[in-house]
């Protein structure tokens, strides 16, 4: 399967995808013992999901009969114009654009039709943030990157401004059998520049991230002792990644549909701190900010702006 193996990851690079790199369906044994220790620690905050299917999410022969490959994709969305700051709330850049899911469900869909023409009838299913599965973890099997001391994945030619997108499939292939070294070293400015001291080394507590507590916080109030810290992030949090050493190799993307909207780059704090709910719906239709929903959005809004007057 090693010819077949090589087309498949030509294709994805086709299709758009950065990076392709494939793995054994297998149990993630390390991963399935960090992620007891960062559940029973409670560091998942609300999540409660993160606490469900603990045997397919470490496991994807539990998630999918008969698997045997994961083929691991990444899709850049690194901003050619970053939106102003001056005067203005931030929001994550993963955000700009439209949202992701539909994007890469779309070309891994492809994908696997281009692997059926090749290979025949198969069982393969596209995930990329849609089911229990530790897509980091499997980027790093398949030879993509490292975890760096932020928790997200890193490569040393393009940093870590990525989406991260899986096949699963009862195919065999040719599979990656080694790992890319961790790059990180002793460096730890991503954990010096969070400002709510949400990380430690390769481990991150959502109870006190700022991309959690804006995102997928769904409580009524954000905590108070965090009042001051959020240094104008309205939605998610892209400090712990613009301050990594290797995202000064970060290329902007080439995805058309994650350019941002005129409007979103015009707006300043006192259009988001006027912003109605007709308007909300009309920027962020498509958009990952319509996941916190207009109420969630305006706390944190004033959650912030509480620290502005």
């Amino acid at each position: 399967m090693d010819g077949l193996s090589i087309k498949i990851k030509a294709k994805a690079k086709e299709l758009g995808f950065y990076d392709c790199g494939i793995s054994r369906a297998d149990l993630l044994n390390e991963d399935a013992d960090r992620l007891k220790k960062w559940l029973n620690s409670k560091e998942q905050a609300g999540m409660r999901y993160m606490e469900n299917h603990f045997d397919k999410r470490t496991d994807p022969r539990k998630l999918f009969e008969n698997a045997k490959s994961v083929i691991s994709v990444l899709y850049n969305y690194f901003p050619k114009i970053k939106i102003p700051e001056k005067n203005n709330y931030k929001i994550s850049k993963y955000a700009y654009g439209k949202d992701y899911h539909f994007i890469i469900k779309k070309r891994l869909n492809q994908l696997i039709e281009y692997i059926e023409s090749e290979a025949g009838s198969i069982n393969a299913r596209a995930y990329t943030d849609s089911a229990p599965v530790l897509d980091r973890a499997w980027a790093v099997r398949s030879g993509l990157g490292w975890i760096g001391k932020n928790t997200n994945l890193i490569t040393k030619e393009q940093g870590s401004f990525f989406f991260i997108g899986e096949i699963i499939t009862d195919l065999k292939l040719d599979y990656n059998e080694h790992r890319i070294e961790n790059f990180c070293g002793t460096c730890t400015k991503c954990i010096d520049a969070c400002p709510t001291e949400a990380l430690q080394p390769y481990e991150v507590d959502a109870r006190k991230c700022i991309s959690y507590l804006t995102i997928e916080n769904k409580d009524d109030a954000i905590p108070e002792k965090f009042k001051g810290q959020f240094n104008d992030w309205i939605f998610g949090c892209d400090i712990c990644q613009d301050v990594c050493p290797w995202n000064r190799f970060s290329k902007p993307h080439d995805e058309p549909d994650f350019e941002q909207p005129d409007i979103l780059t015009e707006l300043r704090k006192p259009d988001w701190q006027n912003l109605t709910e007709e308007l909300f719906r009309k920027i962020f239709r498509d958009s990952p900010v319509k996941r916190t929903k207009y109420k969630g959005l305006i706390r944190n809004i004033e959650f912030v702006q509480q620290v502005s007057k």
